[in-house]
């Protein structure tokens, strides 16, 4: 083990965790310190992984009183090096996880909410809603593997943000414990509660910054009693763009997910990952992934109108619906595997970004020719969330080029996408955050008060800047 904690340090922990909360083989710790598409490689002698509050609070004390750093991880699936440590002899960091807080604590099905842990596996909840005939709507390509605190803790958005929001929507209230270990007792179930500040929304999307997030109440919904998908082909964006506009006129709530594909992400996936196949015969520039969720059995007969009036309209080329469970999972298969086909076929240069839904199209334009001018021969991989404005537009080495060579284009060919959809009215950073790699981008966007606010916050919870040191805002 290296000096990064003291002996003496490693007993105070282990006396309020016990030996088995304690990780120090470096070997086990190898796959909690590099991020899972290899861009990020941190350093800690020591995982914590408390099994209660009281023990988050115990070991928060302890790195409270020594000044050790806390990076609070979840299913280490984030995307800007948020959960990744950099710990050294002189500033220590301990990665803190919620992989054991997996319980469960509550469902009450009449109240329509589910209060579960930290470290509960996204899929699992879900699971959890679905054995009481409710829906935990909150859905990502990462739900087998992430946890429902890291989820919280960056504000996922996922496919299901048209109808139900993101996670923020979704959270009705928090167990939060503070950098010195007080607790934030905020576990409320209640839609309506005007008692002075909403405090949980200082920590949803706080990427751990502010305090370790142990629990959460969050709402449920009726579970759909039917739901149509339907994978269609369309010559521009703009079309697609005219598609959402006319889906959410005529099937309104119905309407769940509206996700954009281009072609090059629907050749990669074929290509990279096994047992993938082509919807459609041809080949066509963009696709749309809808889906409907309705009350009734009637999801199908409203997606086959409303698709059969959009075709002889001449808004769609092709398309198709599925018949059968098995057709919807191989749909959403292709639309959650681009980014694990994307790493197989190579380096990658990934934007997060949201604009206003009428302004996709521009911002497609404007921002391919800042990567074509830029990179020549570069592959542009476009999907996302069409219908909350979320695109991920993300650039794949050339053939041929080297990939350090690529990936040193990062910053400046970056900046220059964020641009775009800054003066398109837009976001850099819509669902995966600012962790590590946005530092500058935030600073650069989000300055003057606005930052000087985020600042403010992180001292007044955080005056010693224990907690996630260096992520979201920069060292000072």
């Amino acid at each position: 083990m290296s000096s990064d904690i003291t002996p003496a340090v490693l007993a105070e922990f282990s006396a309020v965790t016990g030996d088995a909360g304690l990780l120090t083989d470096p070997d086990a710790l190898a796959p909690f310190v590099t991020e899972w598409r290899g861009l990020y490689h941190g350093r800690t002698s020591l995982m914590v992984s408390p099994r209660t509050t009281e023990e988050v609070a115990g070991i928060l004390r302890i790195c409270h009183a020594h000044r050790i750093g806390v990076v609070p991880q979840g299913g280490n699936t984030g995307l800007v090096g948020g959960a990744i440590p950099d710990s050294t002899p002189a500033e220590p960091q301990i990665l803190l996880s919620a992989r054991r807080m997996t319980r469960v604590r509550e469902l009450d099905s009449d109240n329509y909410t589910i209060t579960a842990e930290a470290g509960c596996i996204l899929a699992d909840v879900q699971a959890a809603a679905a054995e009481a005939d409710r829906l935990f709507p909150l859905s990502l390509a990462a739900e087998g593997s992430c946890q429902l605190g890291g989820n919280l803790s960056t504000n996922a958005g996922g496919t299901s943000v048209l109808r139900y929001g993101n996670t923020r929507d979704l959270v009705l209230g928090v167990e939060v414990v503070l950098a010195d270990g007080r607790v934030y007792h905020g576990l409320r179930g209640l839609r309506k509660d005007n008692t002075g500040y909403d405090l949980k929304q200082l920590f949803i999307g706080a990427e751990g910054s502010l305090g370790f997030i142990t629990a959460a109440t969050c709402k449920l919904f009726p579970v759909p009693r039917s739901v149509s998908t339907a994978f269609v082909a369309l010559a521009d964006v703009r079309a697609a763009v005219s598609l959402h506009s006319q889906a959410r006129k005529a099937l309104g709530d119905q309407l769940t997910a509206f996700e954009l594909i281009n072609r090059r992400a629907v050749e990669f996936v074929l290509a990279h990952i096994p047992g993938s196949r082509d919807p459609l015969a041809e080949s066509h520039p963009w696709y749309v992934l809808i889906e409907l969720g309705s009350a009734d059995a009637e999801a199908d007969r409203g997606m086959e109108a409303f698709l059969a009036a959009e075709l002889e309209s001449g808004v769609l080329s092709d398309g198709v619906i599925a018949q059968s469970s098995a057709q919807r999972d191989a749909l959403w298969r292709l639309r959650h595997s681009i980014s694990e086909a994307q790493k197989q076929a190579g380096a990658g240069i990934k934007h997060d970004i949201s604009v206003p839904v009428s302004r996709v199209p521009e911002f497609l334009a404007a921002a391919g020719r800042v990567a074509t001018d830029r990179i020549s021969g570069v592959h542009i991989v476009a999907f996302g969330h069409l219908g909350d404005g979320n695109l991920h537009f993300n650039l794949n080495q050339p053939d041929g080029m080297p990939t350090a060579e690529f990936l040193a284009l990062w910053e400046s060919v970056s900046h220059e996408v964020h641009l775009v959809a800054v003066e398109l009215g837009g976001s850099f950073s819509a669902e995966h955050g600012i962790g590590a790699l946005k530092i500058s981008e935030l600073e650069r966007w989000r300055g003057g008060v606005e930052l000087a606010l985020m600042r403010a916050v992180k001292q007044a919870l955080d005056p010693l800047g224990i907690m996630n040191p260096g992520k979201v805002l920069a060292r000072r």
